[in-house]
């Protein structure tokens, strides 16, 4: 790496650390400060993504990120959002709309930011993945990107990570986005129960994560941010959670043929 290289990525790095000591949006709230090298792979898979994105034409992607080790229920990534093209300067950058929840609580809020703030959330796996939409959902999301109070229109900020998918109780981050994506789609739609019948008319499936008794009680005493009281009673005491994940709203993107097959950036 070039002199000039490695200490503009020295400042970057510094900055960024200092920066992020206030900065807790969908993280645990542990008193644990990034090291340079995970700021560093971070920042790396930012612009790998980047060149990937500005190489493939497109001007809006679903984009996710592989913030916790999932491999257990049989899943690859963790959190989505939309990533598009926004003028800035004479020019267009990537942001990022997503939803997270706020400091481990049950409570949420949307969030624009760039692609390295995106990756810069002690990421499990260094890879992340984007699914190309067909272009006409482009269009209309475009649009919908463009008009900030109709992009946030379906949030709820009642916030669980494995909220019931077909619920209105509580909402996750990939619950928001996919019902997001619903009403950029099918423009009639007003409300998120709108927007998830709209999803089951055109079969989407959540996953069905299987999680038992006492891990479920575990994981209610200990966070705030998790949550099972909105499951149906006979699927909850079956074990069977179903919440909306990025791996199942990526293989109904492509079934749907509302998108095509992930493409993978990064380590494999």
């Amino acid at each position: 790496m070039a002199k000039h290289l490695r200490n503009r990525m020295a400042l970057l790095v510094a900055n960024l650390l200092f920066a992020m000591t206030a900065a807790h949006a969908g993280r645990s709230c542990e008193d644990k400060k990034p090291s340079v090298q995970s700021i560093e792979q971070s920042m790396d898979l930012a612009e790998k993504t980047r060149a990937a994105l500005d190489a493939s034409g497109q001007r809006v992607v679903i984009l996710a990120r592989a913030g916790q080790d999932l491999t257990k229920y049989g899943l690859h990534y963790s959190h989505l959002g939309f990533a598009y093209q926004q003028p800035e300067g004479g020019k267009y950058v990537w942001r990022v709309l997503h939803k997270l929840n706020e400091c481990g609580t049950a409570s949420s809020a949307i969030y624009r930011q760039g692609l390295g703030e995106f990756f810069l959330d002690d990421l499990w796996r260094y890879q992340s993945a984007y699914v190309v939409l067909a272009p006409e959902v482009q269009d209309r999301l475009m649009t919908l990107m463009a008009d900030a109070t109709q992009a946030t229109s379906l949030h709820h900020r009642p916030y669980s990570i494995v909220s019931y998918a077909w619920g209105a109780r509580y909402q996750q981050s990939n619950q928001w986005a996919i019902e997001t994506l619903a009403k950029a789609t099918a423009t009639e739609i007003r409300s998120r129960s709108q927007a998830q019948g709209w999803l089951q008319a055109k079969r989407y499936k959540p996953s069905t994560v299987n999680i038992g008794p006492l891990a479920r009680l575990g994981a209610r005493v200990t966070a705030a941010n998790v949550a099972f009281d909105d499951h149906p009673a006979e699927k909850r005491f079956r074990d069977r959670i179903e919440t909306v994940t990025v791996d199942s709203v990526f293989d109904w993107l492509e079934q749907s043929g509302l998108g095509g097959r992930p493409v993978v950036i990064g380590k494999h």
